[in-house]
C-alpha cells in the first residue's frame, strides 16, 4: 500500500508483483491466496518421515508458476545419521535448485539463509507443521514465539502458527510466516508444473505424437529416457498426476467463473427491470 504518513491516509493499493496461491476454492471460482509480493519461498521439510518428494514438487510448481524463487530448507539434520541422503533426494527435484540443510536448534540459521533475506527482500516459510518453521522464524526475526514437539509415532507436528503474519527480519528483509498446510491443491499452474519437471516437459516436445501420454506410444522420447536410466519413472508418475489434477481443477474453476458471470448478468438484468 502507498501511504501518506503525515496525513494518516491511504493513497492507493499497489498491484501485486507476485501471488502464491493454491487451488482449493473450486466452488467459488477463486484460488486461495497464500502470500503476495514474495521474492523467495522457503519450502521447509525435515530429515525424517515428513520428507515427501511429491509434496515438495507441489510447492515447487506453485512457486515456479508465480515466478518466485524456491529454496528447499531441510531441518532436523541432527536426527538422522546421514542427512546427505535427504539433500540428494531434494536436489533432483529441480535444476539448479537451492537446498539448505540445518539443525534448527543451532545458531547458524540466519547465516545459512542470509543470501535470500537481505534488505528489500520478502520471503515466506511454508511446509508441514512441526518441521521447525517457527524456530527458523524466531532465528530470522529475533522473536520468541513458542514451538511444539512433533508426535513420536509418525513425525507429524502440531500447529504452532495458526495465521499468516508479516515480520521484519534482523537482516533488513521481511518474513511472512504461514500455517502448516497438509492439503495443497494445484490449479492453473501448467507452467509451474513444466518448470518443476523440466527434464520431462522438454523431452515431451520430442515425442512423435503431440498428444503422447508417455506410456506405450511409439516414438515416445520420455519412455526412451526412462529406459536409458535418465529419468526416474516415479517422477513421471508424479508429473502425470499433477498434470491431470491441474487440468481438472483449471476446468472446474473456469466453469465456476463462467457460472458466476452468467448469474451476475441475470442479477443485473433483474435489477434494471425492477428499477424501471
Amino acid at each position: 500500500m502507498l501511504c501518506a504518513p503525515e496525513q494518516h491516509r491511504l493513497v492507493r493499493v499497489l498491484d501485486r508483483q507476485t501471488e502464491l496461491t493454491r487451488g482449493t476454492e473450486y466452488h467459488t471460482g477463486e484460488k486461495q491466496l497464500i502470500a503476495a509480493n514474495l521474492d523467495t519461498l522457503f519450502i521447509t521439510s525435515s530429515c525424517n518421515n515428513d520428507f515427501n518428494p511429491a509434496r515438495l514438487e507441489r510447492y515447487l510448481a506453485l512457486a515456479h508458476d508465480a515466478m518466485i524463487t524456491p529454496v528447499i530448507v531441510l531441518t532436523k539434520a541432527d536426527q538422522t545419521d546421514n542427512p546427505d541422503t535427504y539433500v540428494d533426494q531434494a536436489r533432483v527435484l529441480g535444476r539448479d535448485l537451492e537446498v539448505v540443510v540445518m539443525d534448527a536448534k543451532t545458531d547458524d540459521i540466519a547465516a545459512l539463509l542470509s543470501p535470500w533475506c537481505g534488505k528489500g527482500q520478502t520471503v515466506a516459510l511454508a511446509g508441514s507443521s512441526g518441521v521447525g518453521k517457527t524456530t527458523i522464524a524466531n532465528a530470522l526475526t529475533g522473536g520468541d514465539a513458542a514451538t511444539q514437539a512433533i508426535r513420536e509415532d509418525d513425525a507429524r507436528g502440531r500447529h504452532t502458527t495458526t495465521g499468516r503474519s508479516l515480520h521484519r527480519m534482523n537482516s533488513g528483509g521481511w518474513l511472512i510466516d504461514t500455517p502448516g498446510m497438509r492439503g495443497l491443491g494445484v490449479a492453473e499452474v501448467a507452467y509451474g508444473i513444466d518448470a518443476t519437471f523440466a527434464e520431462i516437459s522438454e523431452l515431451a516436445e520430442q515425442c512423435k505424437f503431440r498428444d503422447c501420454e508417455h506410456e506405450t506410444e511409439p516414438g515416445c522420447a520420455v519412455q526412451a529416457a526412462i529406459e536409458a536410466g535418465d529419468i526416474d519413472p516415479d517422477r513421471l508418475k508424479r508429473f502425470k498426476k499433477l498434470k491431470r489434477e491441474n487440468q481438472y481443477a483449471t476446468e472446474t474453476i473456469a466453469q465456476a467463473r463462467d457460472r458466476y458471470r452468467k448469474l451476475g448478468k441475470v442479477y443485473r438484468s433483474a435489477t434494471q427491470k425492477k428499477g424501471r
